[in-house]
């Protein structure tokens, strides 16, 4: 440093250069923390939104209104198909566990849903693979909080 003519003592150009790029190097971090941080909430978000959605099929899946209450319009196969592939796609945005865990619905459905209404076997089989499925999705939830 070094004094001005008026007696007061005035910075060297290097440390303004050093201000400069300290300044630039703080607000990429800055802005690079920000972007990963959004990013990784978006994703999080993205997962609660899915899983909660996972959830709701599930609670209608139709088993239960073709086997227990041998409701032929609401316990519709087709409506099953449509709900059981709804499931599978939205655990995309789950984690891989959930997916996995939907192939095997998937699997289960494709197996049992001709004998589900007169078969206490294929109504249980299928029962269990909801069961499996809503069981990681809740544990899924829980680790996202």
């Amino acid at each position: 440093m070094s004094e001005s003519k008026y007696g007061q003592f005035v910075l060297a150009p290097r440390s303004y250069f050093f201000t400069a790029i300290a300044s630039v190097v703080f607000a990429f971090k800055g802005f690079s923390y920000n972007a990963w941080r959004m990013e990784a909430s978006e994703d999080n978000n993205n997962t609660r939104i899915a899983s909660f959605q996972i959830l709701q099929e599930l609670a209608e899946l139709i088993v239960f209104a073709a086997h227990y209450d041998n409701n032929k319009i609401d316990g519709s196969p087709r409506k099953g198909w449509v709900k059981v592939n709804l499931i599978h796609d939205l655990s995309y945005l789950a984690v891989d566990k959930v997916h996995l865990k939907t192939k095997d619905l998937q699997k289960v459905w494709q197996t049992n849903w001709p004998n589900m209404v007169d078969h206490q076997s294929a109504a249980l089989s299928i029962t269990h693979a909801i069961d499996s499925v809503r069981t990681e999705v809740v544990s899924e939830l829980k680790r996202l909080d």
